[in-house]
């Protein structure tokens, strides 16, 4: 399907056809507000307390979101639904507690994508036991409602923007309706993987093209101190321009002071790393370095590399199967993903050095380092494709 895809409006299964989580939504409230939601949830909430976000957390973007709390639900004059000054094109993907649909402004006549989500559903919605791996992550998911999580998403949107993240427009809340709407902009294109149209992979000059734009996003997160906690292909879109953009912050986290360990694993499966899989912490930064590995992979080969007859046996191949690559692969980007698909999270690669790598960098020079407008003022390419100095984000 073209146009803007949002796996997580379908409980069933994401990327890969199958093992996949309930997916989690999100919205934007006061940190005072997130917090009371997380503390009325009962059960260990010290992890979670910390992914809330501090009032004093810095926005880092050149406009901020816009918040509506006045909804009116209408038709134009060919008769076309409209929400505020929207007006309803047609349906991209509907789910057991929202769809997404495009809507144009009367405005700006600018398509954007708006998810639309009801807060009954949300607030009564929860993680059975079919839809979960570990008994730790089960345990931690059922005391979370989807409210929650969708509010911390929005927070989370709400202070960033980049050219490789999907930007969060503006949340629509209206007090006394049961509708939430999050208007998101529009990506006229496929995921990474779809986007050739074939069976198989994209090849490598395609793949190293999305794989310098996945980076390049998610280096700003993590600099902003975020997990993405899902990256995947169908959480990859590409614009008609040919850029990636990451979406779908629905598992996201906020950490502070450096420490990124989570203790849930609320990701897709097959994109999983093996230290997720055992149970216990793990650090999400380094989680989200082995899911782009797994995502490299499907680019190149056109399949996961560890993927099992269930989902046990899928989590037992990420923990212990070696990482079987054919034997006519470049050798730079053998050794590229060995480092990303490397078991030991403490020597598993860093995405500075991905950035620096030389399959990476092949023909195309450093990836560009985006300034951040939070600490420097202003967004701005430091160093253009092909450019031997290496800037880092400041």
């Amino acid at each position: 399907m073209s146009g803007f895809m949002i796996a997580d409006l379908d409980f069933g299964i994401g990327c890969c056809g199958c093992l996949g989580f309930l997916k989690k939504a999100d919205k934007e409230a006061d940190s005072d507000k997130l917090r009371a939601l997380a503390k009325s949830r009962g059960g260990s909430t010290r992890k979670l307390a910390s992914s809330v976000p501090e009032k004093s957390r810095t926005i880092c973007r050149e406009k901020t979101v816009k918040e509506t709390k006045h909804l009116t639900l209408d038709q134009d004059y060919s008769g076309q639904k409209m929400i505020n000054e929207y007006v309803r094109e047609c349906t991209l993907g509907r789910g057991s507690y929202g769809k997404v649909v495009l809507y144009r402004s009367s405005i700006d006549d600018k398509q954007y994508a708006i998810k639309l989500f009801y807060k009954s559903r949300l607030s009564r919605l929860q993680v059975t036991p079919t839809e979960t791996a570990m008994t730790d992550v089960l345990r931690e998911k059922s005391m979370q409602n989807m409210l929650f999580s969708f509010f911390l998403q929005v927070s989370i949107m709400k202070t960033i923007e980049h050219p490789n993240l999907i930007n969060l427009i503006e949340v629509i809340d209206d007090p006394v309706s049961d509708n939430l709407y999050m208007v998101l902009e529009y990506v006229e294109g496929k995921s990474v993987c779809a986007s050739s149209g074939t069976f198989g992979g994209i090849g490598e000059v395609i793949s190293r093209r999305y794989l310098r734009d996945i980076i390049s996003g998610l280096m700003y997160l993590h600099a902003h101190d975020i997990v993405h906690g899902d990256i995947k292909p169908d959480n990859l879109l590409v614009t008609k321009e040919g850029t990636v953009k990451i979406g779908d912050f629905s598992v996201s986290h906020f950490f502070k002071d450096g420490d990124d360990e989570l203790f849930r694993s609320p990701g897709t499966p097959v994109f999983t790393a093996p230290e997720c899989c055992l149970g216990s912490g793990y650090h999400g930064k380094v989680a989200d370095v082995w899911a782009v590995g797994v995502t490299l992979c499907c680019m190149i080969l056109g399949c996961c590399p560890f993927i099992g007859d269930s989902l046990q046996d899928t989590y037992d191949k990420i923990v212990y199967s070696p990482l079987d690559l054919p034997m006519d692969i470049d050798p730079e980007l053998k050794n590229l993903l060995q480092g990303l698909l490397c078991k030991d999270p403490a020597c598993r690669i860093t995405l500075d050095a991905v950035a620096d790598h030389p399959w990476v960098t092949r023909d195309c020079g450093l990836i560009p380092r985006t300034s951040c407008r939070c600490k420097s003022g202003c967004l701005q390419k430091e160093n253009q494709i092909g450019s031997k100095s290496d800037t880092t984000i400041t």
